[in-house]
């Protein structure tokens, strides 16, 4: 399926790009939509576990992760359609933010002064599944070519990492978790992609 015809993918990055500019200058919208935990905790308000995927803190922020999501989304979004029909890489997708908040909202259940927002867990989750896929592809961090796998590797333990050190504003529990659920999701989908995903490990060969 060429990137064009992604049709779901290129709705997600729209829609996301729409709302996230109009919470730029609309403070009630994002506190509306942002992942704030005891709103979820006393409100019932389990929406905000996915719609803090809709806004973003700043523009560089947003063009980031929708720039990953349109390269990667689209061949995801291809073998979902496939394995589980026209709405499955929505599903994926959606689930993607919820799991990923999660453990966020567990941790921060009753503290007031704690916020996420962003779509980074799941653009994280079909980054994942899609190096699940094909683990040798080059990948390019920034300008820099590296292997899907080794970039996995080094993600992954940099976002445990920070996650530990808790010394920034970023919500890395989403990255890591959003990864995680990225691979199962699409294992539990297709099981043989396991063992063609250690096949290939095997058997390196550069795309």
């Amino acid at each position: 399926m060429p990137i064009a015809t992604a049709v779901v993918n290129v709705a997600i990055i729209a829609v996301t790009c729409v709302v996230s500019f109009m919470a730029f200058s609309n403070p009630r919208l994002l506190d509306r939509l942002i992942l704030w935990p005891p709103a979820i905790t006393r409100g019932k308000e389990y929406w905000r576990l996915a719609t803090c995927g809709l806004i973003h803190a700043d523009p560089p922020h947003l063009l980031f992760n929708m720039i990953t999501l349109y390269f990667f989304g689209a061949p995801m979004e291809r073998f979902y359609t496939q394995q589980t029909g026209a709405i499955g890489y929505l599903l994926f997708y959606v689930g993607g933010l919820v799991v990923s908040s999660l453990p966020s909202w567990q941790q921060h259940r009753n503290d007031s002064g704690y916020r996420s927002l962003g779509a980074s867990g799941a653009v994280s989750a079909v980054l994942f599944a899609f190096i699940l896929c094909r683990p040798w592809t080059t990948i390019y961090v920034f300008v820099l070519p590296v292997p899907a796998i080794l970039y996995a590797v080094a993600y992954i333990a940099y976002t445990i990492y920070m996650d530990r050190q808790r010394s920034d504003n970023i919500n890395h529990s989403a990255h890591l978790w959003g990864a995680v659920y990225g691979v199962v999701a699409t294992v539990l989908v297709e099981p043989r992609l396991l063992g063609a995903f250690f096949a290939q490990l095997l058997h390196p060969s550069l795309m």
